[in-house]
């Protein structure tokens, strides 16, 4: 058994905060080994072969997703919701289908204001890909969630993945990747601060992978306890500098949104803010802003050879 595995097992019984003391040790020693490739891995700079431009000859590209792990999360949505809408920026929130009762207001509230929904796994439990079995059992909820909502695109939760079997859920884009993150339960990076194609080789049955390439807020300020946003700028200039794309996850769950108390798992909502004008401050009109959907449409077009069955 995989450690994920048996960490995912004995996590029922393990207090919340001896959790997080466990995770931060880990991450602590983790940052100081790969401090020459962790958050920038200068290998990860490269242009995929025959990768024109982003839409409108823009110098790099930025996605937003925010991950709703749970009910708490939620209800803290429609802050997010303003402060981007305030901003003129759009995101994806991705939501975890049978851990909390989704809103079905607030889904409707993001399509109408031209957000996109995604579905974060299907329990958030770390055991969606314990076997194929369990997998394929699982994947046909996913698929109805992903009817229901009319949802096109998959986050599986902790990153931790199978993209041969991702295949067979019914999406045209997936973030269950990065370029590099040493502190996920799947530590192994794409390599690659670009989307790339997915397919099965026998057909041309596939999707969009986007990376992640900007460090998770949860990694930065809970776990490593970061007090500004310094990681964040660098590793943003860095991409800006290869042409890539800048996709940062977020979740609203760790966010402080009013002010009030902080908890151990809590830190401002004014870091996001800060990130937000960062970019439109020092970038402004440089930058292709895509929704997930938007960006697979684009690199499908642009990038994917057909190949035939």
């Amino acid at each position: 058994m995989l450690s994920h595995e048996i960490y995912y097992q004995l996590k029922p019984f393990i207090p919340r905060t001896l959790q997080i003391i466990l995770r931060r040790r880990v991450v602590l020693w983790k940052r100081k080994r790969y401090q020459n490739v962790w958050p920038i891995d200068e290998r990860a700079g490269w242009k995929p072969e025959g990768f024109p431009c982003w839409r409108g000859q823009k110098r790099f590209a930025l996605v937003l997703q925010h991950d709703v792990d749970t009910a708490k999360g939620q209800e803290k949505c429609h802050h997010l919701i303003e402060l981007e809408g305030k901003m003129g920026f759009r995101s994806s929130f991705n939501f975890v289908p049978e851990r909390y009762n989704v809103s079905v207001e607030l889904r409707k509230l993001l399509v109408e204001r031209g957000f996109e929904v995604g579905v974060h796994g299907l329990k958030h439990d770390g055991k969606l890909f314990s076997s194929k079995r369990r997998f394929l059992r699982e994947a046909e909820r996913i698929n109805h969630y992903l009817k229901e909502w009319k949802s096109v695109g998959f986050v599986s939760p902790s990153m931790i993945r199978n993209l041969g079997w991702i295949l067979e859920l019914e999406i045209k884009h997936d973030t269950s990747t990065f370029d590099v993150d040493p502190f996920e339960p799947h530590p192994e990076g794409v390599g690659t601060i670009f989307p790339f194609w997915v397919y099965d080789g026998s057909t041309t049955k596939g999707f969009v992978e986007l990376p992640y390439t900007l460090p998770q807020d949860f990694t930065l300020f809970v776990l490593i306890r970061e007090r500004n946003i310094d990681i964040w700028k660098r590793k943003l200039d860095w991409i800006v500098e290869k042409g890539g794309m800048a996709l940062v996850i977020t979740h609203p769950d760790y966010m402080n949104c009013n002010n009030t108390k902080f908890t151990s798992e809590e830190y401002p909502m004014e870091f996001y803010k800060e990130f937000l004008e960062y970019v439109k401050n020092k970038y402004g009109g440089q930058y292709w802003h895509a929704l997930p959907k938007e960006m697979a449409s684009f690199w499908k077009e642009r990038m994917v050879i057909p190949t035939s069955p």
